[in-house]
């Protein structure tokens, strides 16, 4: 099932696009793809050019979200802080799984995530907290909206740590973990939190593509990288002006029935 160079933009360019929209990079999309794309290739190849395609990705889509004032630095500093030994850890424990390993639980992380957002009404966002709130911010963004919301702190630095050995050892990048819990476990407001998500992302997948770099497990996929990341890279900024135009509560809908039939397609296949 192998396609050429300019296919491979194209793909690129929708990832692009709807990884920035959805704040996750779009690895839950690219990974089966590749899976399907290349069968005799391993995991940890699988993964890098998914964490590499996400590190251009979301650094094109930071730069977008900048300039619409939606990111909380301060947040997303602290979370990538913790977040990188997560991946680092997550990219060695990658190396150590068949493919026949690595698809099924893939496929059940996908699935179980769905289910989650889906049970939780995707897209509310006065959910509560998880601890006592010790973080109070306030944002404007380029439109004018005001975003007022507090979390825990500690919470988020936990969950970053998390996160970052799961989508680094998944090749997720981290957003489809990230943003559901920022928004029902943190009360972030869901455009904050996918324009946050995305400056964790692109400092934790660019960790941990230099890792697989170091590692040799990245090289076999450069050519296909080649012409993936321009796609993504101009695929990010339309992401980002079309994430002005969907209501928060679709953007984390699209996102659970996506990963319900990924997973399922998984598992399955």
């Amino acid at each position: 099932m192998e396609i050429s160079g300019p296919w491979l933009a194209l793909l690129g360019l929708a990832i692009g696009a709807f990884g920035t929209l959805i704040g996750a990079g779009g690895g839950f999309i690219l990974i089966p793809i590749l899976l399907l794309m290349y069968p005799t290739d391993e995991p940890e190849v699988i993964t890098a050019i998914s964490l590499a395609v996400i590190f251009f990705n979301a650094t094109s889509g930071s730069i977008a979200y900048a300039r619409k004032h939606r990111i909380d630095y301060r947040s997303a500093l602290a979370f990538a802080a913790i977040a990188i030994p997560g991946s680092i850890l997550g990219v060695w424990a990658n190396h150590q799984v068949s493919r026949g390993t690595f698809e099924p639980i893939f496929g059940i992380g996908l699935i179980l995530l769905a289910l989650y957002l889906l049970w939780k009404k995707a897209g509310s966002v006065s959910n509560g907290h998880v601890g006592r709130p010790t973080t109070t911010r306030e944002l404007i963004d380029s439109e004018g909206h005001i975003y007022r919301y507090s979390f825990n702190m500690r919470l988020g630095m936990g969950l970053s740590a998390a996160v970052g050995f799961v989508a680094s050892f998944l090749g997720l990048g981290g957003g489809i973990i990230h943003v559901p819990a920022m928004v029902h476990l943190m009360s972030f407001p869901v455009h904050v939190a996918t324009a946050t998500s995305h400056l964790v992302l692109a400092i934790m997948s660019g960790a941990a593509t230099v890792q697989h770099a170091l590692a040799g497990s990245l090289e076999p996929g450069l050519s296909r990288l080649m012409w993936l990341a321009p796609g993504v890279i101009l695929g990010a900024p339309l992401g980002a002006r079309l994430s002005v135009r969907v209501k928060g509560s679709w953007i984390l809908r699209f996102l659970a029935l996506a990963l319900l039939l990924v997973g399922l397609r998984l598992v399955w296949r």
